[in-house]
């Protein structure tokens, strides 16, 4: 699992692309980094990792260790991320299954495409600073398609 903060000051990064794509976010009870950790040893990669905790956003105790971010990117253009979803959520294959998630380093053009899926649409996380970006946000559009939109960072390997 990789933390901020904790790199050394000559660490390599993972990706300095600048563009923003619909990347398959996929949805666990509980089995997000087992899951990925399965999809890296087949694709490769690079795997990434944040929990509840380390995240600060435990909301009940069996959150923790939990992922709340996670994410699988390979060389070969391979690229999935998912999470876990809190003890509180339900689980369902056609409520929670999955999310589409637009990443990009340009906070401007995320928040356009923010302002553009949001007409109509319920807003589930207001975009705000998260731990593995300075503003992630989440909303369901009008077509109750599930929408996390956030600005992507590099990451360490």
């Amino acid at each position: 699992m990789t933390l901020p903060g904790t790199y050394p000051a000559n660490h390599a990064l993972v990706s300095k692309r600048d563009a923003s794509g619909a990347i398959i976010h996929l949805n666990f009870e509980d089995s997000a980094r087992a899951a990925l950790e399965f999809y890296r040893s087949i694709f490769g990669g690079q795997l990434t990792a944040f929990t509840y905790a380390d995240s600060q956003r435990v909301e009940h105790p069996a959150d923790a260790g939990r992922i709340t971010w996670c994410e699988v990117r390979a060389g070969n253009g391979f690229h999935v991320m998912a999470y876990d979803i809190r003890e509180s959520q339900s689980h369902n294959a056609g409520d929670r299954a999955f999310f589409v998630s637009i990443r990009g380093k340009d906070a401007d053009k995320i928040s356009t495409y923010w302002k553009g899926l949001g007409q109509d649409a319920t807003i589930i996380e207001d975009p705000a600073p998260a731990g593995w970006s300075p503003l992630c946000g989440m909303l369901k559009d009008r077509f109750g398609v599930t929408w996390v939109l956030d600005v992507a960072v590099d990451y360490p390997a």
